[in-house]
């Protein structure tokens, strides 16, 4: 181990704990003891000699060499206080002291330790403190100044003139000071390198950090242009540190999110508080790809200087893509969810009434039937009776049969026979058989087919449902006196069929969820039309199946039209050739899984059956 290990160890040993666990502090209070505490041994090690050369020692002598033993009291006070401050005032002090009583006793401002003054604000300078220096500065000066007027005023002692032994004190003062002084400088040169290392360490660690931080670290001015940002920004991003410099970075912020970064760089640099915001930034793709994507960002800024209208924000930026993915995965499967609950709590509202209404006319009737030898109910009565209970199991049937195509066409269970038919004769065919019960409800109806409508091809049956649902749906909701009009025609290869009301209309808010399985207009509980709510649901489906579409226009208080498009020709693809079931296509299917409703639709129809039961 060398010599100067062991001193290091030593120092280390006497350093306060305060300075043991920062490199910079460490190394200042070794500069500041190690030159006192070598300076005084050596002193006092030469003191014997001085004695063995010199002789006797005068009182001044006595009390110079006693004065060494101040730099031992003073890396005692900084070892067992850290005052680093403290410990320089207390050492210009005492410098100053010493240079002050050798320089009254040896001619005054004249003298030759006089010159040691000059030292004495050098050495503050280690301190790298303006306090200290400012201090040692006009100590210094005092110093000088009192020794001036004393000599002036002729306060000191009276000394004799040697030429020749005034010269050589002076050439010792002179050489003395001039030695302190390059002490200092080199110990302020080992200071000023050992700064300039550590400050190269620590670019070194944090160029590290920042090379191998998946975030990207920015710094930024207050206007959000970009003056520093790390090399992760071209991983998150695909695009160049240079690119980014200034405003580039604020460039790729999307359109509607810039408010909201600018907002918080402003809020931050002069709030003087930390603040986080989400936007989204446009990232390079890999080529051969056209188009540029966004990503979801979350920025952490905070200032770097406080209460200045120039104060500059660091920011600290992470890729929160996944995080917000999940967020809206879970947003769509709560949404799904409500509407889910929502489709079973209309499936119970309004299947309640369209099953109780017929079981309960099928249940009765049948019981009358049964008992007509203690009702003496006549053949005529009978015969009225069994109608009533007929036409109600027929009504039950189509609302059964409604619910299961429903939830064929969205299972894709659903199967369809395209084969060549006239769609004159099916259109007239279905107006024929809702015309009675237009005329009982006062309504006109009204078909308006040309005779040289051509052949299509399509499933017959689909056709003539389709047709029945949206003619049976506006004579229902169409009030007394209005009328109802069926028309069709041809446009290129598709057949048009519209089917328009003077009715009761619909909402635009309504409007937006007509198709949904088991929605009606208006309040649920409202029973002021009949149905399930399933007939243009149904219609949807099977456009969808036939590679249609619905378009539905409607007026509060005016009316409504439906528009149905559907090909001449219609040829099932590939898939639907290979599968008789195919499934309704996403675009054109209804809104709602009606597939999801079939445990609500067994629960309903077992709280009907019992509820009946209990009646019966």
């Amino acid at each position: 181990m060398s010599v100067l290990s062991i001193i290091r160890d030593c120092l280390d040993a006497l350093l306060h704990p305060s300075a043991r666990y920062d490199a910079l502090t460490r190394a200042r209070h070794r500069a500041f003891m190690a030159p006192r505490l070598l300076g005084s041994l050596a002193a006092f090690a030469a003191f014997p000699v001085y004695l063995a050369m010199r002789g006797a020692p005068t009182a001044i002598e006595v009390a110079a060499f006693a004065w060494l033993i101040a730099p031992i009291l003073l890396s005692w006070f900084l070892s067992r206080t850290g005052r680093y401050d403290g410990a320089h005032i207390l050492s210009s002090l005492a410098l100053a002291g010493l240079v002050m009583m050798v320089a009254a006793t040896t001619g005054g401002i004249e003298s030759f330790a006089a010159v040691g003054l000059v030292v004495v604000p050098l050495e503050a300078a280690l301190s790298a403190s303006r306090r200290v220096v400012a201090f040692a500065s006009a100590l210094a000066l005092s110093c000088a100044a009192l020794l001036i007027a004393l000599g002036h005023f002729d306060l000191l002692p009276v000394v004799e003139p040697n030429a020749a032994l005034r010269s050589v004190l002076m050439a010792v003062g002179i050489a003395a000071a001039t030695l302190y002084a390059v002490g200092l400088a080199f110990g302020s040169e080992s200071l000023a390198r050992t700064s300039v290392a550590l400050l190269s360490v620590e670019e070194d660690r944090y160029r590290l950090l920042a090379l191998n931080m998946s975030d990207v670290i920015s710094r930024h001015s207050r206007n959000g242009a970009v003056q520093f940002i790390s090399p992760a920004a071209e991983t998150m991003l695909g695009a160049s540190v240079t690119r980014l410099a200034g405003h580039g970075l604020f460039d790729r912020v999307h359109v509607a999110d810039r408010p909201a970064y600018l907002t918080a760089l402003s809020d931050a640099a002069r709030g003087g508080e930390a603040r986080s915001v989400e936007f989204r930034l446009r990232r390079d793709v890999a080529r051969g790809q056209s188009n540029s994507d966004f990503i979801w960002v979350e920025m952490r800024c905070r200032p770097l200087e406080h209460a200045s209208p120039e104060a500059e924000v660091v920011a600290v930026m992470r890729d929160v893509t996944d995080r917000k993915v999940q967020e809206q995965a879970l947003e769509l499967a709560r949404t799904a969810a409500e509407r889910a609950d929502a489709s079973k709590t209309r499936f119970l509202a309004t299947m309640s009434h369209e099953l109780r209404t017929p079981l309960n006319a099928i249940i009765g009737f049948s019981e009358m039937i049964v008992q007509e030898d203690v009702l003496m109910i006549d053949a005529a009565r009978r015969k009225e009776y069994a109608q009533l209970i007929n036409d109600s199991g027929q009504h039950l049937l189509s609302v059964v049969n409604g619910i299961l195509d429903m939830s064929k066409m969205e299972s894709g269970n659903f199967e369809i026979s395209p084969e060549p038919f006239a769609p004159r004769a099916a259109l007239l065919h279905c107006c024929n058989l809702l015309a009675l019960k237009a005329r009982e409800n006062g309504v006109d109806l009204v078909s308006r087919a040309p005779e040289d409508l051509p052949m299509m091809t399509g499933d017959p049956r689909a056709f003539k449902q389709i047709v029945l649902n949206l003619v049976a749906n506006a004579v229902k909701f169409t009030e007394r006196g209005g009328n109802v009009t069926v028309a069709a025609a041809v446009e290129g290869s598709r057949l048009m069929l519209r089917v328009t009301d003077t009715g009761v209309g619909i909402a635009p808010d309504d409007l937006k969820r007509i198709g949904d399985p088991f929605f009606q207009a208006g309040k649920t509980y409202q029973r002021k039309h009949e149905g399930t709510g399933l007939g243009l649901s149904i219609v949807k489906g099977l456009v969808g199946l036939h590679h249609g579409e619905v378009n539905v226009q409607s007026k509060v208080d005016e009316g409504t039209t439906v528009t149905v498009v559907l090909p001449l020709a219609f040829a099932p693809s590939a898939v639907e050739l290979n599968s008789p079931s195919s499934p309704v296509p996403s675009s054109q299917a209804p809104s709602s899984n009606v597939a999801t409703l079939k445990p609500a639709l067994r629960s309903g129809l077992q709280d009907q059956a019992h509820q009946v039961k209990k009646s019966a």
